[in-house]
Order: C-alpha cells, then sequence, then structure tokens
C-alpha cells in the first residue's frame, strides 16, 4: 500500500492560514491537494509502475517510484499528466454543488491547476516538457539545459516576490521551496545523465 504523508513545511504554512483565515477553506485546500495526487496514483497503477510514497507538499505533491530514471519517458508523461487530469475533473464537477461551496472550490482548482502547470521542475508542467525531451530528443543536454532554464525563472520569482514582503509571503515561501527542489535536482542531473548514457550504450 502506498504511503500518503504531508511534508513538513505544509503543516505551519497551513496553520498559518487556518489561524488568518476560514478553517472550511484551507480543508478544501487540502482536499483538493489529496484528490490532485490520487490522479497521479491511479495514472501510475494503469502504467503498472509501483508508487513507493506520496508526499503531500505545499504546491501539491509528489510521489516516488519503483524504477526511478529506468522508467519510460511515455509512462512519466502519463503519471504527470494525472494530477492535471484529477483537478480538472473537480473542476467539471463544481456545477453540481451548492453555490456557496462551488466557488471557493472552483478558485482553489483553478490556482492548483494554474501553479502545476507551469512549465519548471518539478512541477507537472515541468515533469509534462520533461518527459517530451526524453521522447523527442536523444540529446541528454537537453535536460541539464531545461533545469537550468527552471532554475533562473524560479529564482527570478524570488527576488520578485522579496521585493515585495509581506505580501507575497506565501508565494515567496513556495518560491523558495521549489528553488531548493531545483538545486537539489541540479546536483543530481550527472548520476542521471550518466544512467542514460549507460543505457543508451546497452540499446546500441
Amino acid at each position: 500500500m502506498t504511503r500518503m504523508v504531508i511534508h513538513p513545511l505544509f503543516l505551519p504554512l497551513l496553520f498559518g492560514m487556518v489561524l488568518y483565515g476560514d478553517v472550511a477553506y484551507y480543508a478544501m485546500i487540502l482536499t483538493s491537494l489529496v484528490v490532485h495526487e490520487l490522479g497521479h496514483l491511479m495514472a501510475a497503477k494503469l502504467v503498472k509502475v509501483k508508487v513507493e510514497r506520496c508526499v503531500i507538499m505545499p504546491y501539491g505533491g509528489e510521489i516516488e517510484l519503483a524504477g526511478g530514471a529506468s522508467i519510460s519517458p511515455k509512462k512519466q508523461l502519463i503519471i504527470a499528466l494525472g494530477g492535471p487530469i484529477a483537478t480538472l475533473c473537480c473542476i467539471m464537477v463544481t456545477p453540481f454543488l451548492d453555490q456557496l461551496f462551488s466557488e471557493p472550490f472552483l478558485k482553489i482548482q483553478l490556482i492548483l491547476l494554474l501553479i502545476n502547470l507551469v512549465p519548471i521542475w518539478p512541477l507537472d508542467g515541468g515533469r509534462i516538457v520533461f518527459s517530451f525531451i526524453l521522447i523527442f530528443s536523444k540529446k541528454t543536454r537537453r535536460y541539464e539545459q531545461f533545469l537550468l532554464i527552471s532554475l533562473l525563472a524560479i529564482l527570478l520569482v524570488v527576488i520578485i516576490t522579496f521585493i515585495f514582503l509581506p505580501k507575497s509571503l506565501t508565494i515567496f515561501v513556495l518560491s523558495i521551496f521549489l528553488f531548493i527542489k531545483i538545486v537539489q535536482e541540479w546536483r543530481y542531473r550527472k548520476y542521471r545523465l550518466a544512467f542514460e548514457k549507460h543505457v543508451l550504450k546497452r540499446l546500441t
């Protein structure tokens, strides 16, 4: 059974939101994040990829897949699309909900969808772009270039949100978190590149 856990950073953010806002509204946020991640889990099950763990992040979530870089790009693409598709399903059911509930629920889904489709690592949009890079380009350096673009993009967001503090505090914290995740992936890149070269040599 897949373990689903909440990242430690999400808890203080959620606590702060509850402290200064409507508890029911933020319960909807947490529910929306869980549904989004269930979409990824169902997609992984569909392509027969085992999920080791699912972590609820402030921006959505991350799943740890058995096999790592050995998973085919097409399967990675399907898994990456699972979350946004689940969020789209939530958007489609909002017209059938009570009006008092549907308006904030729809707003949450749209924000979650827009954030996750931003084409930078490690968001779903970034993972979708990365999957297409692996599918259509045999040059492993494309992956490195994509990470560098993601790093520069999120660094720009960090700088802009820092200028508008404290109004932009939530986005600033999230952007810092994403920056750290991209830096971690950047450090890991040489292992992924080496792995892909090894696989390509075996296939040729």
